[in-house]
């Protein structure tokens, strides 16, 4: 590997350093200044730099992000007011967010939130790793509550999605400790993309393995930074990650960031490639509207538990997991 490339690849890992921070801080007041510290460039030259690398400005991408977890969350957490929504996505107020919000979307947040939908839009059906777009066909589901479960006094849920093909999950609460990742990160489209999370996974591996990091009880798992029912296709984020210990020192393309712990909806699922999106939703139309939760502000993220390559019918052992809170 040339210099010119190992310095590219560097650049990229502190890059999204920066876009962690700013992803797990988002009602904080940016400075160019305080951000260019964290990716270690002098300012004049880092605001460039992520240009080149997002394809946005700075301020741009901090926007973007912004309004559509706001999206997000006037859809997903309806308890909350939109001045709350707005405060807590960073906006100085309710007429800002206001402002903001109808120049990006073309229509009022309280539209978009009673189903309205942007003009132009381009919402696509939710999706994650290799499943494909959901079938238009309407789905049903059916939720029965077990408040004994398999522990003492744990409240576990069983939902069955029906149409054309059924899915059934069993859906816990589980409380995750706080740890450390080390991933690689793709931008731009993944839906039913095997090959693509393939190679992901396989250079994560090719760095871990060298260096002793991949142990028999280590988390793996996938991250998905946006709501691709929100995001163009050509920003989504998601992050491939291997748990490591916290003073794992990374090179390259490769970064670490730290998950924090908390409550999450655990379901657990056998899938085929194709079946990654029906399992979504099954999570978030299923089970969440009748749960008593609403979606905390943490990544949500997918636990592999198995090689499917080593499965006899090839399939995925998965837990979805949702970060989520008692419902105001």
């Amino acid at each position: 590997m040339s210099g010119s490339q190992t310095i590219r690849k560097d650049y990229r890992s502190r890059i999204n350093k920066v876009i962690d921070y700013i992803e797990n801080n988002i009602d904080v007041k940016f400075s160019l200044s305080d951000l260019s510290i964290i990716a270690n460039f002098s300012p004049y030259h880092f605001h460039r730099i992520f240009k080149i690398y997002t394809g946005e400005t700075l301020n741009q991408f901090i926007a973007r992000v912004r309004l559509e977890k706001a999206a997000t969350a006037l859809v997903l957490n309806k308890s909350k007011s939109i001045t709350e929504i707005a405060l807590e996505t960073g906006f100085s107020g309710s007429a800002a967010f206001a402002r903001a919000f109808k120049e990006y979307y073309k229509i009022s947040a309280s539209e978009y939130r009673s189903g309205v939908k942007p003009p132009n839009s381009k919402i696509r059906k939710t999706v994650s790793n290799s499943g494909k777009q959901e079938n238009k066909k309407r789905k049903e589901f059916t939720m029965t509550t077990d408040y004994f479960g398999n522990k003492p006094f744990n409240q576990s849920w069983r939902i069955k999605m029906s149409g054309k093909k059924e899915l059934t999950t069993n859906v816990e609460i589980r409380e995750f400790k706080p740890f450390t990742v080390a991933y690689v990160r793709h931008v731009g489209p993944y839906a039913a993309d095997e090959k693509l999370f393939n190679n992901l996974f396989e250079r994560l591996f090719g760095w871990a393995g060298p260096r002793n990091l991949i142990k028999e009880d280590s988390k793996i798992l996938s991250i998905y930074h946006d709501n691709p029912e929100i995001t163009e296709e050509e920003k989504l984020r998601v992050s491939i990650c291997l748990e490591v210990p916290s003073d794992t020192e990374v090179t390259g393309d490769i970064g670490k960031m730290e998950l924090a712990g908390g409550k999450y909806a655990v379901g657990h699922f056998e899938l085929t490639a194709d079946d990654y999106g029906d399992a979504w939703q099954t999570m978030y139309a299923g089970w969440l509207p009748k749960s008593g939760y609403e979606p905390d502000d943490r990544p949500c993220f997918e636990l592999m538990l198995n090689d499917p390559k080593s499965h006899p019918e090839g399939k995925h052992i998965v837990d979805i997991c949702i970060s989520v809170k008692p419902e105001n």
